[in-house]
């Protein structure tokens, strides 16, 4: 006769490499923040195994596409030596974007977890639900926000970081403050007039 499964030790195990996913995600991020980057990390996981891990590039490579989303994908279809990656979870720190959650549902993975809402951008609920579109033949599981305080803090910090030390630069520099032009021709600065 076969073993009785609890049901409550299959969500504990699951709520821990949910932890451990979005450690290891939250790691990568606190990488891309070390290096300047918008502080997003992503780790994808198969069977309870960590395949990949990455975090924003688009900076560093100035690649528009080098999301740590897409970025770990594409390091684990490379690892399984297939473009489908059924059964994987993505965790990644911010709710992925259009872009992101296109490439989750092209890939094939099961689940996202995400970290953090992107109000402003964000695909899986926020803004749109990419992975929920019926229209689309693969859909992936939606959990998030999960260890939300800790992925939106890093978030946090890096833009209030870039908003300090642009008050800083715009002091050192006349007319920046104000949007004007420094060079004192009356232009706006950012293509707006």
């Amino acid at each position: 006769m076969a073993p009785v499964e609890d049901p409550m030790e299959r969500l504990r195990a699951r709520l821990d490499e949910h932890r451990l996913g979005m450690s290891v995600a939250l790691e990568e991020a606190r990488h891309a923040l070390s290096i300047g980057e918008v502080p997003v990390g992503a780790c994808v996981m198969l069977d309870g195994e960590i395949l990949s891990r990455a975090c924003n590039l688009r900076e560093t490579l100035r690649d528009p596409t080098a999301h740590a989303e897409i970025i770990a994908l594409r390091r684990a279809a490379f690892i399984v030596g297939a473009w489908r990656l059924t059964g994987a979870t993505m965790y990644v720190t911010l709710e992925p974007c259009a872009m992101c959650a296109g490439a989750l549902v092209l890939a094939r993975i099961d689940m996202v977890v995400f970290g953090t809402r992107d109000p402003k951008a964000g695909a899986c609920g926020s803004v749109m639900d990419v992975p929920g579109n019926r229209s689309l033949n693969h859909r992936v599981q939606v959990v998030g926000p999960f260890m939300e305080d800790e992925c939106r803090e890093l978030l946090q910090e890096f833009f209030r970081s870039m908003r300090k030390d642009s008050r800083t630069d715009s002091r050192e520099m006349p007319g920046l403050a104000s949007g004007r032009d420094p060079a004192g021709n009356g232009a706006m600065l950012n293509g707006h007039m």
